[in-house]
């Protein structure tokens, strides 16, 4: 299977809300699980020779856990990267950030992107509240669970 297929397959569990998919097709068997986190787990295991590749994507629902911490006596929660790649603040170039320092985002609106092996990975936040501050530069390398924005709920 290709990442086109297993993204296909990763749009078809969130259009249907399904929890957890198993295809087995050609050799190839991908077993797709979604979290309580609202992380998708991707798990490939091509028949022999026997390779494991594991990832962590983000589903078309979300980035990864809020953390809480605290800034300047205010409870936040930080919206961190699901995967290593490239961070982008807006979906092109030309085009405005996604969010901005300041505005208030909702559960499920996409406030960045993350390239990853070519790959377009849109980022949504799962809690609502005000972006306190914007911890990643656009255009440049970010880690798994990188903080990429702090976010103070309302």
């Amino acid at each position: 299977m290709n990442l086109k297929e297993i993204k296909e397959i990763i749009g078809l569990m969130n259009e249907n809300d399904l929890t957890e998919i198993e295809v087995e097709r050609e050799g190839s068997k991908i077993k797709i699980k979604r979290a309580s986190t609202e992380f998708v787990e991707t798990v490939v295991r091509p028949s022999p020779p026997h390779y494991k590749v594991e990832t962590q994507p983000a589903n078309q629902a979300g980035g990864s856990p809020a953390v809480s911490t605290e800034v300047s006596g205010k409870l936040t929660k930080n919206i961190t990267s699901p995967m290593v790649g490239t961070f982008y603040r807006s979906p092109s170039p030309e085009s405005p950030s996604f969010v901005e320092v300041g505005q208030v985002v909702e559960i499920g609106q996409v406030v960045c992107i993350v390239e990853a092996m070519k790959l377009m990975n849109e980022i949504k936040s799962e809690i609502r509240g005000k972006v306190v501050e914007a911890k990643a530069n656009n255009a440049e390398p970010v880690e798994f669970g990188q903080v990429l924005f702090v976010v103070e709920p309302v």
